[in-house]
């Protein structure tokens, strides 16, 4: 399509530039202080004299999260629930949305399905019943209870539902003329051309469980088991009595709660920050293409 350049379209592009320039900047500084605040010394982070660029340069505050077990083993938890959880969700988003995408010839009650998965998310039964369901099912303070209650991502299946019924039908028509069952079509067929919609809620995926923490807050008595963000919680809402009774002076001198804090929510954060752009490229696609049709 031709694309004429107007003088309100230049005007429209220079805005848009502009503001989206400016949106980017705004997300931007506030990792960046973080980073600063985390590569400061105590000093200059404790009053407050640290904005964009570290001052009294140092790595203590990285060796010091580096010695904290506390730190290490939630990270470990959150990785593993990271792996599993994502896996799961693909496991059962990749059969759900294929049975969906077929039509009501196909799939006699198909809209009985699609409609009892949408009230899902309109309607739950409740912080108290799914703490109740979790204690009965005997995952309390395990690492599934913060993976299957959440197992089932309607808005992924959603999308990639009508990621599937996008695809034309005469591929679909001619492998089951060909003898493929609904297995060989949906894994050799679907899957390998749904790339853009699988990587958009397999990136959905891995931020909901790594910026999970309310639910380890909920089902894991003992804080050993804390995935990352709810032991970074702990650690924002609570002071760090491993700091108060060093008796490391120049640990202290170089190291307080707030340059710790900044290296631990900046480690946690950097994972997203490395896997996001492996899924940039698909991500666009995936998302205006699944949500196409209805």
């Amino acid at each position: 399509m031709k694309e004429y350049s107007t003088p309100g379209r230049k005007l429209f592009v220079i805005f848009n530039a502009i503001l989206l320039s400016a949106i980017a900047l705004a997300c931007m500084l506030p990792i960046v202080n973080l980073l600063a605040i985390s590569f400061s010394s105590s000093e200059f982070a404790a009053s407050n004299a640290v904005k964009l660029w570290p001052k009294g340069f140092t790595l203590k505050a990285y060796q010091f999260v580096a010695d904290k077990p506390e730190f290490l083993r939630s990270f470990v938890v959150s990785a593993k629930v990271v792996a599993i959880g994502t896996f799961i969700n693909l496991l059962l988003a990749l059969p759900t949305s294929y049975v969906l995408s077929r039509s009501e010839e196909r799939f006699k009650w198909r809209n009985v399905y699609a409609w009892y998965f949408v009230l899902t998310m309109l309607f739950n039964g409740g912080l108290i019943p799914g703490y109740l369901t979790v204690k009965e099912v005997g995952l309390l303070n395990s690492i599934f209870a913060l993976i299957l209650p959440g197992a089932v991502q309607v808005f992924s299946i959603i999308l990639l539902m009508n990621f599937f019924r996008s695809l034309p039908k005469e591929i679909d028509e001619a492998a089951l003329v060909d003898g493929a069952g609904h297995w060989t079509n949906l894994l050799k067929i679907y899957a390998p051309l749904s790339k853009p919609a699988l990587a958009t809620i397999t990136l959905f995926a891995i931020v909901g469980h790594w910026n999970s923490w309310f639910d380890g807050i909920i089902f894991m008595n003992n804080p050993m088991n804390y995935p990352l963000q709810s032991y970074l919680q702990t650690v924002i809402i609570k002071p760090d009595y491993q700091i108060i009774a060093s008796s490391n002076i120049n640990l202290l001198s170089l190291v307080n709660e707030q340059t710790s804090r900044a290296a631990q929510i900046f480690l946690a954060t950097l994972p997203i920050l490395l896997v996001y752009p492996f899924f940039q490229r698909y991500f666009i696609k995936g998302l205006v293409m699944g949500s196409v049709k209805g």
